[in-house]
C-alpha cells in the first residue's frame, strides 16, 4: 500500500515538473507555424470567435481581465 502512494507521488512530482516545459515547447512551436505560415489561420469580423477576441483586447486595454488560478481551471 505504501509503495503504490509513493509512486502517485512520484508521478504527481513529475507533472509538475514536466507541465511548464511542455508549456513553453508548445508556445514556442505554435509561435513558429504561426509566423511561418501567417496564413493559415484567419478570423473575420463576424465569426464568434473574432467577436469574443475583440471584447478580450477591450478588456485588456481597460486593464479589466480576470484570470482562474491554475487550481481553479484543472481541478475536478
Amino acid at each position: 500500500m505504501i509503495h503504490s502512494n509513493s509512486n502517485a507521488l512520484i508521478v504527481e512530482e513529475l507533472i509538475k515538473s514536466l507541465e511548464p516545459v511542455i508549456r513553453r515547447i508548445i508556445r514556442e512551436e505554435l509561435k513558429s507555424v504561426i509566423e511561418k505560415q501567417a496564413d493559415i489561420f484567419h478570423l473575420n469580423p463576424g465569426m464568434p470567435i473574432y467577436d469574443d477576441m475583440l471584447e478580450i483586447h477591450e478588456r485588456n486595454i481597460k486593464d479589466q481581465l480576470e484570470f482562474m488560478s491554475h487550481e481553479e481551471v484543472w481541478s475536478d
